[in-house]
């Protein structure tokens, strides 16, 4: 387990950059350690500001001028540019993800924090989701044995229509926005990635992502391993839904949301490693675990469980299911990325 108490005298300012969805979140997170919450949107703000108590900024460089972290939750295409004005600050940053649209530029953008002394994290929250935590742990411990196959799968209502989501350009469809959270989970289970397959239908015309989209993409493993990832953008309205199944040489574990507490396991001698399987419903929010964590390494703590690299990674995939999805041909990592695997091999 990675858990660290925040310690931070005096209290945290934190510039929240971003008032949509994923704020709501992020906001009482913050607040429930204290910090105090510079809120900048473009549209949002003051509404964002009086449900959770915060303190709306009245520009971007009043908000990075006052803080010591930042907190960006805007469109995946904005954040490079904000992350930047950032680092040029010195300002610690937590960024939702992805990173940014391209591989290349959030490796650039890792890069030019570490020049600059400064932390930057993605905000890969399902590292912190009990289910997904209590499965990486049993295959650590080794009560799952070796990662054979494994299955994820991620639902969500389709974007309202016309929103940025839908524009390739500016969101990378729901393979990058909504899969990358499992093709960060198949990797940090199962090992790096040799090859990617990925199909879409409906598929994507003129830059323009269906509002009911449904994509598939299937990984192999240097390890020998086989990931399958389902996510879909459903019809307006349709419940999240979650989950996973992953069957490796000595047992199984799945989880899926519809259930009451969801995680079964079939792991001989899971007692003896110490493996436990948490109550989800009882567990802290994993948003906040995340921050917690992130604000701890912040003030000296020890590198989170997820970091840049693994941020550029992901994104990486992605591209390659992209790819994939253009050419209709398996995508070699070995290919697309050799700057990765000569890193890996290293």
């Amino acid at each position: 387990m990675h858990r660290q108490d925040l310690v931070s005298t005096p209290p945290l300012t934190v510039a929240l950059i971003g008032a949509g969805g994923i704020s709501q979140v992020h906001a009482p997170a913050w607040k429930a350690l204290g910090a105090h919450v510079l809120v900048f949107a473009h549209a949002g703000a003051e509404q964002l500001a009086e449900r959770f108590g915060l303190e709306v900024a009245p520009s971007l460089e009043d908000a990075l001028a006052r803080a010591s972290i930042v907190d960006i939750v805007t469109p995946t295409s904005t954040h490079a540019e904000i992350a930047l004005a950032a680092i040029e600050r010195g300002l610690d940053i937590i960024c939702e993800k992805p990173l940014t649209l391209t591989a290349a530029s959030s490796r650039e953008l890792a890069a030019t924090a570490r020049a600059a002394g400064v932390q930057i994290y993605p905000a890969h929250v399902v590292r912190f989701t009990a289910p997904y935590e209590t499965a990486h742990r049993a295959i650590e411990s080794g009560s799952l044995g070796r990662v054979a196959v494994a299955r994820y799968f991620r639902e969500a209502s389709s974007p309202a229509i016309g929103t940025w989501f839908q524009d390739q350009a500016a969101s990378g469809g729901p393979i990058m926005d909504l899969m990358l959270h499992d093709l960060d989970q198949a990797r940090w289970n199962a090992g790096e990635v040799e090859t990617v397959y990925a199909v879409q239908n409906p598929p994507t015309v003129d830059g323009v992502i269906p509002s009911f989209v449904s994509a598939h993409v299937t990984l192999t493993h240097s390890g020998g391993a086989i990931s399958h990832l389902h996510a879909t953008w459903a019809a307006v309205g349709t419940r999240f839904k979650t989950g996973f199944s992953i069957a490796g040489t000595e047992g199984t574990i799945s989880y899926s949301s519809l259930e009451n507490t969801g995680l079964t396991a079939e792991l001989p001698g899971a007692t003896a490693t110490g493996l436990t399987i948490p109550d989800v419903a009882l567990r802290e929010s994993p948003y906040l675990a995340e921050i917690r964590e992130f604000a701890a390494a912040f003030a000296g703590g020890p590198e989170p469980r997820v970091t840049a690299e693994d941020g550029a990674i992901a994104v990486s995939l992605a591209e390659a299911a992209l790819q994939s999805l253009e050419t209709g041909e398996v995508v070699r990592m070995a290919d697309f990325a050799p700057e990765h695997t000569e890193e890996v091999a290293a």
